[in-house]
Parts: structure tokens; sequence; C-alpha cells
């Protein structure tokens, strides 16, 4: 399996394996998948300033995983939230722990001190995967979605990736990292 960056080329493949969570489960409140060009703009927006990886093996598309703003405010900067889809089929293949063994990593050296995952429920395979990688259950909010004839609870799940001082910096974008690491070393 090849962890990689992801591009706004692979809209297509990402955008099927998402429609059918969309169409099929809660764990998305989405009523109808994004269209090819919507997810094409989801990834370049994205990698403006959150790592966005894909997992692949053979040419073939089997995962994704992204970090974005957990909320717009700027006192937020220091929180995201994770999203993760593997595809129909292949759950429980490593291809989750994978990619998130890859996105983590990336955050904390982004400056993030927290990443959120909030899960629809019930959703019980994420949850069980999210407490393996190491998120803690937080709170549940109660009635906050409505689809598929119900009112569906969101939980959030939470992963402390660095310590929490005063005077914090600001959080990096990831393609800065590198060149932070560079000026550190000089």
């Amino acid at each position: 399996m090849l962890i990689r960056l992801a591009t706004p080329d692979d809209a297509k493949e990402l955008s099927e394996i998402y429609a059918y969570y969309v169409e099929n489960f809660s764990y998305s409140f989405e009523y109808e998948a994004p269209s090819i060009e919507d997810f094409s703009k989801r990834i370049a927006d994205t990698l403006k300033f959150f790592p966005f990886f894909v997992c692949e093996e053979n040419h073939e598309i089997l995962g994704f995983v992204y970090a974005h703003k957990y909320r717009e405010r700027k006192a937020y900067q220091w929180v995201c939230e994770t999203s993760i889809y593997v595809k129909h089929g292949l759950i429980q293949k490593g291809i989750g722990t994978a990619l998130y063994q890859k996105l983590l990593p990336a955050l904390k050296q982004q400056g993030l001190m927290k990443a959120f995952a909030i899960l629809s429920c019930p959703n019980e395979g994420s949850e069980i995967f999210h407490k393996k990688m190491g998120f803690t259950y937080f709170a549940t909010l109660p009635d906050m979605g409505y689809k598929f004839d119900c009112w569906h609870d969101i939980k959030y799940f939470v992963l402390y990736l660095n310590a929490m001082t005063d005077n914090m910096n600001e959080p990096i974008a990831y393609f800065d990292v590198n060149k932070k690491q560079v000026k550190t070393v000089l």
C-alpha cells in the first residue's frame, strides 16, 4: 500500500468511495453525495492548509483521510477535525490505520493541539477504530442530525497532538512544515 497526498485528479475515485457512505449510512449528514467537481474543490481547498492523503494499491484508491478546520473563528485554529473513509468491503484491512499513521504525525508537526473525530451514531466500528488509534471519548450531543427518517447523536472523540501551553505559536500550513524544519536546522 502506498500513502500519498491526494490531488484534485483523484476526485472521481474519492467521490465514489464517499458516495457509498452518503447514500447508505448516516455517517455523513449529507443527503446527496458531492459531484466530482465539488469533491475536486474540497481536495484543493483542504490542501491549502491541511494534509489530505489517499491509500493506493495497484493504482486503485482504497481510502482517504484528511483534516479540516473545526470551526471558523480564529481562537479554534489549534483544533481540527478529521475525516476518514475506506472503500466499501475493505474495512479492517489496515487501510484506515495506515492513513491515520500518516495524518496524525503531520497534524502534530503543523502545531495543532487537538484532533476531533466527530462521529454520527450508531457507528460502533468507527468508535472502536478511533479508540485503537489513541482517541478518547469526549462527549455526546443527542439528536443532532436527521437522516433516513430518524434522529442521530454525534459523539466527539479527541486526540491530543501537542502539549497545550500559554503563548501558543500559530499552527502552520502542511506544506510549510518542511520549510520551517529547514530554517530550524540552519
